[in-house]
Formats: C-alpha cells, sequence, structure tokens
C-alpha cells in the first residue's frame, strides 16, 4: 500500500510542514481544517460559516482521495468559546445526519483568534460490494 498527499494549496500547509490530508491504503487522514477559504485564503465570519467552509474544505480533500463525508467514522470539533458549538449542530446534522461518525468536541486555543472552529476526520473507503 502506498501512502499519499493530499493538498488544499493553503499556504499554511507549506509553512508549517503538514499535508491537509493523508491517504495510508483505505484510511484517509484530514488534518485539522478551519474556515479559510483556502482558494482567496479568506476567513468566513461567525462560527457557523465557518463551520459550512470547515466542510467544503473536509469534502474536497476527501474527494482527492477518492472518498467523501459519507465515509467518515472519526470527527474532532476544536472550538476557543465550548459555548458556540451549539449554534453549529444545525451544520452538522446537515452533513452527518445519516453518517453519524463517532466524534469528540474539545475546547481549546486555536492559532489565530479570528478562527472560532476547526474540524478534523478520519475516513475510510468502503470496497464495492459482490
Amino acid at each position: 500500500m502506498t501512502r499519499r498527499l493530499i493538498t488544499s494549496g493553503s499556504t499554511f500547509e507549506a509553512m508549517a510542514a503538514y499535508s491537509r490530508a493523508v491517504v495510508d491504503g483505505d484510511w484517509i487522514f484530514v488534518s485539522g481544517t478551519t474556515g479559510f477559504d483556502y482558494t482567496t485564503m479568506t476567513l468566513t465570519e461567525g462560527v457557523v460559516a465557518q463551520a459550512e467552509q470547515c466542510f467544503a474544505n473536509i469534502s474536497a480533500a476527501l474527494q482527492q482521495a477518492g472518498a467523501s463525508l459519507a465515509d467518515v467514522v472519526r470527527v474532532t470539533y476544536l472550538l476557543p468559546n465550548a459555548a458556540d458549538f451549539e449554534a453549529c449542530w444545525p451544520v452538522l446534522r446537515k452533513h452527518f445526519g445519516e453518517v453519524r461518525p463517532a466524534a469528540t468536541m474539545l475546547s481549546a486555543a486555536l492559532i489565530d483568534p479570528r478562527i472560532l472552529i476547526e474540524i478534523e476526520v478520519t475516513a475510510r473507503r468502503h470496497k464495492a460490494e459482490p
């Protein structure tokens, strides 16, 4: 099995020496992903809008890896303000309502005070059923 690195084009990846995602066999490990639009390197405002952009960024990485949000088995949410998490629940249900991956939410300071949420996922591509 080969290891493959996925990039979003974000300048952060080169500066901090990481990949948006790493594919190892059927497993896909997506790095903590923020609400930055990596094509313009702009950050949306508000935790709900940032959560939506996180999912767009994660979906793009998964697509490059031959997977989708339906393949996510584990998700970790990081928010500097735990009280903001409930406002994100409709976004989480929109993207994971049927998937329902194992989940953890942590409250922690993030690298940039403008970042209100960061989402990390692990996915596993499933082989087609015969």
